[in-house]
């Protein structure tokens, strides 16, 4: 038996034509080709599709690598130290406003201010908030979605939870203005506007609440470093899995 080239049903060899479909071969192969030749006067075309990868923290671009994974089981115990010794102490401390980390942010809370100068005084004011933020943001989402580094955006996550902590105290002081301001000035002595979170509390009328939203940043801030270590955590745990399956192979 032979395949029917048009209906693929089975024809007996002998046949001309096909009882099933009503083609005539000798005319079909005429126009068409015989089926012996279709294979190579048609280039066939291999479509390659990678497999998706089993989750973003599953799609790790250091996963096989030995020394990288040493460097971060060095690295995740001194951010977990670290995170204690900025959150335990409080929001009355500023514990955050005497680490280095705050001299870091602080070209961003300025840069901030500039960027966002366009959409009025309101906005630009919290521009200098928005900056910190946003910088440890992006540095996430490029890291975790462009160079596939599922540990560099926990600890870039770990940074927006520091810069929340960063801000806490300062909108703390909105109403008492004790905070030394740049450029040496206080709150309390510097013109209006000039204490952003004074400004933005004052014109949205929330100054009174000033001390509630001071604990929901620190909150909030203590919450992501803890969230971005853990997940710190469970990429060391799959990449461990990773390196032991393969020297195990």
């Amino acid at each position: 038996m032979k395949p029917c080239p048009k209906c693929n049903r089975d024809v007996p060899p002998t046949e001309d034509s096909c009882p099933h479909c009503g083609i005539v071969f000798a005319k079909y192969y005429k126009y068409h080709g015989s089926s012996s030749s279709q294979g190579t006067d048609r280039p066939q075309v291999v479509i390659h599709i990678e497999p998706p990868a089993d989750t973003i923290f599953g799609n790790d671009i250091y996963a096989d690598n030995d020394a990288i994974f040493v460097g971060r089981c060095v690295l995740l115990p001194g951010f977990l130290i670290w995170s204690w010794l900025l959150i335990t102490p409080g929001l009355a401390s500023n514990a955050v406003g005497e680490s280095f980390l705050h001299l870091i942010n602080l070209p961003f809370h300025e840069a901030g201010h500039v960027i966002f100068r366009p959409f009025g005084q309101f906005i630009t004011s919290l521009g200098g908030t928005l900056g910190q933020i946003l910088m440890p943001t992006i540095c996430m989402l490029t890291l975790l979605l462009k160079t596939r580094d599922p540990f560099g955006a926990g600890l870039c996550l770990w940074w927006v939870g520091e810069n929340f902590l960063d801000i806490a105290p300062y909108i703390n002081d909105a109403r008492a203005g004790q905070l030394p301001l740049l450029g040496g000035n206080f709150g309390h002595s510097a013109p209006y506007g000039f204490h952003d979170w004074e400004y933005l509390l004052t014109e949205s009328g929330l100054l009174a609440q000033d001390h509630t939203l001071a604990k929901l940043a620190q909150l909030l801030g203590a919450m992501l470093m803890i969230i971005s270590l853990i997940g710190c955590g469970y990429v060391l745990i799959k990449q461990r899995q990773k390196l032991t399956g393969s020297k195990a192979d």
